[in-house]
């Protein structure tokens, strides 16, 4: 005999009630009250404007995929614990993309995102036809940057590395998800070390590396210690070990006019635009500005 499966349920005064309780503790937390939206959107299926306006508490019922008191304990482990809202349900907001992550990988920041919109303006503004060709995604990591170029150049070939396995096997589940996984190339190894074969073939390519020093362990937010740390702390006193080699090295990959786009925290943009200028092989060295206005990522082309 088949055991009949019981459909969880709450009335939407009773959800909004919760739901007011818990900013509450949010904000008393120091946790932002979106991420507890992003939990309920994910648990009732309430789309975020809903949930914004409070439109739901009008409704006799909503249908949920876990128990209130399950709810809960989720909920507390993000105030109390300090567990990531993203590893809690296993989806992480970024961009368009609900994307699915587990402690194996980064969890993708919205800083990140002015990459993509850095290489569509690349693109746009290239005399050259970079639409077309290789691309790389270096870190990889959840999959999120190839992704996003899949997404927005449909006829280039992407290759995804990180030196990971187990993040590569959430990348390719990604990829899988979004309908990309035949678009995209994954290999496990450090950098540049699996892409030999395509030594000045690339109309482009992408890095969100490790820059943080590891003297800044203790001033990072506790919700950082359950990511892996490997691709949080780049080496070297200034936390620029894996930028110099990817710089160093980028040059030998790509096409004359090729797009050299990298990502790094406060404060090393000076050091970042003199590697590039000493490492020769790069012009239109730039320095942007992320969706806070922080000078946090760099754009150059291969001469």
């Amino acid at each position: 005999m088949v055991s009949e499966v019981k459909v969880q349920k709450i009335s939407g005064i009773d959800l909004w009630q919760w739901r007011n309780q818990a900013k509450q503790e949010a904000l008393a937390a120091d946790v932002p009250v979106g991420e507890l939206d992003w939990l309920l959107e994910n648990i009732t299926g309430l789309e975020h404007l809903a949930l914004q306006s409070e439109t739901f508490k009008t409704q006799d019922e909503i249908l949920l995929s876990s128990s209130m008191s399950d709810v809960s304990s989720l909920w507390n482990k993000r105030l109390n614990d300090r567990v990531p809202v993203e590893y809690l349900i296993g989806l992480a907001k970024w961009r368009k993309f609900s994307l699915l992550v587990s402690p194996d990988v980064l969890i993708p920041r919205p800083e990140t995102e002015g990459l993509i919109d850095m290489a569509i303006a690349a693109v746009k503004n290239s005399s050259l036809n970079l639409t077309q060709g290789h691309w790389a995604d270096l870190g990889t990591g959840s999959g999120a940057i190839a992704i996003a170029l899949a997404d927005a150049f449909p006829d280039i070939i992407i290759h995804a590395v990180d030196c990971d396995a187990a993040a590569l096997n959430v990348a390719k589940a990604n990829a899988k998800r979004y309908g990309v996984a035949d678009r995209i190339n994954f290999y496990q190894g450090s950098w540049f070390e699996p892409l030999a074969h395509l030594k000045g073939k690339f109309s482009g390519m992408i890095a969100n590396p490790p820059y943080v020093p590891t003297s800044f362990a203790q001033k990072m937010q506790p919700e950082v210690a359950y990511e892996p740390q490997f691709a949080v702390y780049g080496g070297g006193v200034d936390g620029l070990e894996h930028v110099r080699h990817l710089i160093k090295f980028a040059p030998d990959y790509l096409i004359s006019g090729g797009v050299w786009l990298l990502e790094m925290m406060v404060g090393q943009a000076e050091v970042v635009t003199q590697l590039l200028q000493t490492q020769g092989g790069y012009q239109d060295i730039q320095i942007h500005i992320d969706y806070a206005g922080r000078n946090r990522l760099t754009s150059a082309s291969r001469i």
